[in-house]
């Protein structure tokens, strides 16, 4: 078993929910993982963290894209940890290498989708250029809200998976 996972086995619950907050940002989220221990190894955390995320409620998706900043930012739009922001400058660290004519072109898009659907545009960044991250966000403007908000929900569910594996590396 994973060092990391043992220890947060063992926490109280209500300090193992606070722990991996920033894996998702959903407190719904992080109630349900701390309440499924114990878990026995990195595979079960991965696919409890599936089941839990698809059963939540659209509020509770909505609370977890709040927890993350607009692409190319760095600053989430709501209280988040030191350790989701670490997280997210690490994810668009390559949107964030971009020149500045593709940094507004991206805070237009951004500011559009915000307008259209109401809430940040959420993708899985990690190891995608400025111009692919572009040009999802300039595709998915062309999805209704019910389609867009199933795509939201997965590009969370991917970063929550990537950012439980770093937790458990650290």
């Amino acid at each position: 078993m994973n060092d990391a996972l043992s220890r947060w086995n063992l926490l109280p619950s209500n300090e193992a929910a606070h722990e991996v907050l920033p894996c998702c940002g959903s407190r719904t989220w992080a109630n349900g993982m701390a309440g499924s221990r114990p878990l026995q190894d990195v595979a079960t955390l991965l696919a409890t963290s599936d089941r839990i995320w698809r059963g939540l409620s659209i509020a509770d998706w909505l609370e977890a894209f709040q927890s993350h900043p607009r692409i190319g930012e760095t600053q989430a739009p709501r209280e988040s940890s030191a350790r989701a922001q670490d997280w997210s400058v690490q994810e668009q660290h390559r949107a964030a290498e971009s020149d500045d004519s593709l940094k507004q072109a991206l805070a237009e898009a951004n500011r559009e989708y915000e307008h259209r659907f109401h809430r940040i545009f959420i993708i899985c960044a990690s190891g995608r250029s400025a111009e692919e991250i572009l040009a999802n966000l300039r595709h998915r403007l062309h999805n209704d809200d019910a389609t867009e908000l199933q795509e939201a929900s997965e590009q969370q569910r991917q970063i929550t998976q990537i950012r439980l594996r770093k937790w458990l590396a650290e």
